[in-house]
């Protein structure tokens, strides 16, 4: 009797999978997210085998289901780096929206790496031009 229970529930659970009647969730209305988590702590330790000073600016979800999105700093440079939600990969690179032609990587590299005008020291500099105009373009130079 037992072995026939068994069989009766692999059989049905087998009709169910076939079927998409298994899951806890309808086809494509899941949010990974909400099971799927890292924070920045996790972050740095998957990625240290590849990059041993990283440092950890933030972590936040990715473009694409299944990825987050971090943004990180090494040998004093920034940059975005993805992570799959299991853990075990990292993707390097950009990731584009075809239709509406955005680069979503080089829109969060470009807010990790915004500089400041109110911290950098205008004193001993050389202004040309309205001190008061709307926009301003700063120029760094080495004279060695």
């Amino acid at each position: 009797m037992r072995k026939v229970i068994i069989s009766a529930l692999i059989v049905v659970a087998a009709v169910l999978v076939q079927h998409g009647s298994a899951f806890a969730f309808a086809k494509g209305e899941q949010d990974c997210a909400k099971c799927h988590t890292i924070n920045a702590d996790q972050a740095k330790e998957v990625l240290k085998g590849l990059i041993p000073d990283v440092k950890v600016l933030d972590v936040q979800p990715g473009p694409i289901n299944g990825i987050w999105e971090v943004a990180m700093e090494a040998g004093g440079k920034k940059g975005i780096l993805y992570i799959d939600y299991a853990k075990k990969k990292v993707i390097a690179g950009n990731i584009f929206d075809i239709n509406k032609r955005i680069n979503f990587t080089k829109e969060s590299f470009d807010k990790i790496n915004k500089v400041d005008l109110s911290l950098i020291p205008f004193d001993k500099a050389l202004v040309m031009g309205d001190k008061t105009a709307k926009y301003k373009v700063v120029v760094f130079d080495d004279p060695d």
